[in-house]
Order: structure tokens, then C-alpha cells, then sequence
């Protein structure tokens, strides 16, 4: 009896010990009442599965993941009732006295690796009229965003580093003017995509080694009623690459339907392209000369495997 008592003993140690979970509440009944003493009990160099469950409720805190803490999962109670917020914005003078700007207007920043999102709403509140203003800023390689709300005004999701892979599914990101924006290679799959302005919904800046920049499939993009000119995505720097497959084009989008950045020569060499668009804004016939309509079987070259690595077909989802 005693020595099947240790065995137990051992077994349930090494569980704890593969798995940590931190529960976080803002009224107490948690392990911790804020989500930044969370991941700042997260070990350095961490090498463990470790999750964040957050109750309910708005936490407003300005966030940031470590560079050495990966495998962490942020798990919320309710994607509409778990909101991550903050309003910094550019010009905005933070407490150090230093001038905000758009690389640190960040409401979260993820610097680790191997981190997965669920059920989080994430929100820059700066304003309509802020500027530039980062609800969230993912830097880290193979990060996943499963059901998660991404919401704010100008540039609210900041896929930040070139080296990056980032997986989005079932998620809504609304905002007004390049609000998806970036270097990282990033799949959005089933996703929402919201405007609030006549503006950009996409700024890539996929540099020309990248095979891959930003691949929506399956998304549907809709606009306010009163948004009739919203393009759907600009190239930020030369060979910028995005990619809408059997997408849901709403009539918000003109035309066009992209634009060349106030008529520089990042569009000779940026890589866009559409398959399957259907919708009141999908007319191929109207688009720029230099978006390529792709036909089924240079459709069929695109696959979230070719596109992420293989790390994300093992990801649980």
C-alpha cells in the first residue's frame, strides 16, 4: 500500500510539474488579481506548459510577455466578457515622460514564443481619433489566436517581426486604417474582419525572402453602413504579400479593391492576390492590374502546412 501511495505521489508531482495553471481574478478568488502579476510569475527560460485562465471582467493593464517565457496559454472565461485594454497612443506621454508611438502603444506585447490565445477580447480604447494606437503586438514565432477579439481604431494588430509565424481562427479584428499590419507570416482562418473607416484594412510589410505574408481563407470582411471606400490592404513596404481565398467580400470595399500607397512603387512588386472572392465587393473584372486573380490550381498551392510549418497541424485547437 505504501509503495503504490509513492507511486501516486510521484505521478501526480510530475503532472504539476508539466502543467502549471494560474488563475486570474480582479476580485480575488484567483491566484493573482491582475493579468501582469500572472505572466510575471511565469519562470525565466521557461520550458513547461503553463497556463493563464482569466476570469471575466476588464482588465486594464498594459501587458507584456518576456522573451524567455514560452508555451504559455492565455485562456479567458468569455471571448466578449474577458477584455484586455489600455489607450496608449502616438503622442500620447507615458509615465517615464517619453512620447508614445506606434511600436509602443501596445496594449499586450508577446516577445515569447510558443504562445496560444482562447476566448480573450483584446482592445486598444485610445479612440477614434488617436492615431496610431496597438491593441496588440504579436513578436513571437508560432503563435496561435483561437476565438479571440481583436479591437480598436488605427493599427490594432501588430504582427511585428519578419521571423514570426501566427495563426488566427474564428476570430473578429475590427478597426479603421491598416489594422492588420506587419512583417510576420500569418494564416487567418475563418476570421472576421470588420471596418470602421474608409481606409485600409491591411498593411503588410512582408519582406522579399518570405514566401508567405498574410493568407485569409474562408474570412468574411464586412464594413459600418456607412463605409463604401475601404480598400482591402496597401503595400507598406516592396513585396508585401496578401492573399484572400473563398472570401466574403462586403460592399465596403471599393472597386479596386486595393491601393498602391499614395502612388509609390511599393505595388510593382508587391504580391496580392484573390481566389474565390464572392460578395456585393468581389467583382474581379474592377481590380487593380497588378492584383493577380489566382486560378484553382494556384490556389491549391496555398495550405496552412506549407504556410506555418507543421508546428500548426500538432496545435491543439
Amino acid at each position: 500500500m505504501n509503495r503504490l501511495f509513492l507511486i501516486a505521489c510521484c505521478f501526480i508531482c510530475l503532472v504539476s510539474q508539466a502543467q502549471k495553471k494560474y488563475v486570474v481574478d480582479a476580485n480575488g478568488s484567483g491566484d493573482f488579481k491582475t493579468v501582469q502579476a500572472a505572466l510575471n510569475a511565469v519562470p525565466l527560460n521557461n520550458k513547461k506548459p503553463v497556463t493563464i485562465f482569466i476570469k471575466a471582467g476588464t482588465y486594464y493593464e498594459k501587458l507584456q510577455l518576456d522573451s524567455s517565457k514560452d508555451h504559455v496559454t492565455l485562456e479567458g472565461e468569455d471571448k466578449f466578457n474577458c477584455i484586455l485594454t489600455y489607450n496608449d497612443h502616438t503622442g500620447k506621454l507615458s509615465p517615464a515622460g517619453d512620447t508614445i508611438n506606434t511600436r509602443t502603444s501596445w496594449s499586450f506585447r508577446c516577445l515569447a514564443n510558443d504562445l496560444t490565445a482562447r476566448n480573450i477580447h483584446f482592445r486598444n480604447d485610445a479612440g477614434f481619433n488617436a492615431g496610431q494606437a496597438v491593441a496588440v503586438e504579436s513578436d513571437g514565432d508560432r503563435a496561435a489566436f483561437i476565438n479571440c477579439r481583436f479591437t480598436g481604431f488605427q493599427d490594432v494588430l501588430f504582427t511585428n517581426s519578419e521571423k514570426s509565424r501566427q495563426y488566427f481562427e474564428d476570430c473578429y479584428i475590427e478597426g479603421t486604417t491598416d489594422f492588420i499590419f506587419g512583417a510576420a507570416t500569418a494564416w487567418f482562418e475563418r476570421c472576421h474582419i470588420h471596418s470602421k473607416k474608409d481606409s485600409h484594412v491591411t498593411a503588410a510589410s512582408t519582406p522579399k525572402e518570405n514566401e508567405y505574408g498574410y493568407i485569409f481563407n474562408d474570412c468574411v470582411l464586412t464594413g459600418d453602413s456607412s463605409i463604401h471606400k475601404a480598400t482591402l490592404g496597401r503595400p507598406w513596404r516592396p513585396y508585401a504579400m496578401v492573399v484572400y481565398l473563398n472570401c466574403y467580400i462586403g460592399q465596403h470595399i471599393r472597386p479596386e479593391g486595393f491601393s498602391n500607397w499614395n502612388n509609390t512603387d511599393n505595388y510593382k512588386f508587391a504580391r496580392y492576390a484573390e481566389f474565390g472572392s464572392y460578395g456585393p465587393g468581389a467583382d474581379s473584372s474592377r481590380r487593380l492590374n497588378w492584383v493577380k486573380q489566382l486560378t484553382a490550381q494556384e490556389a491549391k498551392q496555398f495550405s496552412i502546412k506549407k504556410c506555418l510549418g507543421k508546428w500548426i497541424s500538432l496545435h491543439p485547437r
